[in-house]
């Protein structure tokens, strides 16, 4: 009997709207290098929920997107300050330093930064000339955790990031289903305003692959396409990603895929409260995070797949559960009716 998988929110292959599309569309010839029209009305649709000002490329995957933006941003010896569970750190196999950045963790116990802790590390490296100059703050919504940041938070993160002259990146691999959590109040719009540039995540969120690059502030920009080609990361067939947000961005699509998946989330997550198992971090988004014997966990995996994150104590572990927009319903209930 093959296992229902809750590993992760890129087991599936994409919404039935895209590959209807991509057929559709297959024998139209198109410019290439993303000059195709269906990249040229993706880009319209996505500026007109953030900003007409900021300026928007696709790229394949994060990782991909991670490494290009630290490298148009920074300077030789410039370096970036993270969560201590950030994505850059441990999940990219030294992507980020592979372009010659030092990355400076902060411990965090929920995913978050905070600007006290920003403001410890900038003079903890203030030892010029002997220690890189830390000139990007990183943070991820939703974080590692599936914690998410509010907007009175972000503000302040990006007001203390103007006051000293460094920019503020946001990883939004996950950024649909933070924005739909029932725990949110910031919008596109306001994540626009509160950043220098951000991702938008489709690959986690019903797309085949796929992320957007919104740069908000127009210098960091320039040329910013030539980048992308050298890293070898500019499709010919771009029109491939220009569908997927077109089709994405379309009657609401994005947001009530990352809705389905968060109500599947929470729905797991109040059933295992229910029973008396308790949350390692509250369950904001998409992501479950569970304290849990590993006797249960054993039994667990042997109808499903999900991620041991690391040993709690002698008899629990901590486990990670992910909700996607085609996670089956009966497939919850039948989660649910097992414990």
């Amino acid at each position: 009997m093959q296992k229902y998988s809750f590993l992760d929110d890129y087991s599936e292959g994409c919404h039935p709207n895209i590959l209807d599309k991509l057929i559709k569309t297959n024998k139209i010839q198109q410019n290439a290098y993303g000059f195709d029209d269906y990249c040229k009305k993706a880009k319209k649709s996505i500026k007109s929920k953030v900003s007409k000002k900021s300026q928007v490329f696709f790229v394949t995957g994060g990782t991909q997107a991670n490494l290009i933006i630290c490298s148009q941003l920074l300077k030789p010896y410039e370096a970036i300050v993270s969560a201590s569970t950030g994505h850059i750190l441990d999940k990219e196999a030294g992507a980020i330093e592979n372009t010659g950045h030092k990355i400076i963790s902060v411990k965090s116990n929920n995913g978050k930064l905070t600007c006290k802790q920003i403001a410890q590390a900038v003079k903890r490296y203030s030892f010029a000339p002997h220690m890189v100059k830390i000139k990007l703050v990183y943070i991820s919504n939703a974080t590692e955790v599936g914690t998410i940041y509010t907007k009175k938070e972000l503000k302040k993160i990006y007001t203390y990031c103007q006051e000293n002259d460094l920019y503020l990146f946001l990883d939004g691999a996950r950024l649909a289903t933070s924005l739909c959590s029932k725990y949110a109040d910031t919008t596109l719009k306001d994540i626009s305003k509160l950043t220098d540039i951000f991702t938008l995540g489709a690959t986690k969120n019903g797309a085949l692959l796929g992320e957007s690059i919104i740069i908000n502030r127009p210098k960091i920009a320039l040329d910013f396409n030539i980048n992308i080609k050298q890293k070898g990361a500019l499709l010919a067939k771009g029109r491939v990603l220009g569908i997927q947000f077109l089709e994405l961005f379309k009657n609401n699509l994005y947001f009530d895929l990352a809705n389905k998946a968060n109500e599947f989330a929470y729905s797991i997550s109040d059933a295992f409260v229910n029973k008396g198992y308790k949350l390692f971090k509250k369950t904001q988004s998409n992501q479950i995070f569970l304290i849990l014997p590993n006797s249960l966990i054993e039994k667990l995996q042997m109808k499903f797949t999900f991620s041991i994150w690391e040993e709690y104590d002698k008899e629990n572990s901590i486990v990670r559960l992910v909700t996607s927009w085609a996670t089956n319903e009966e497939k919850v209930e039948e989660l649910i009716n097992c414990i």
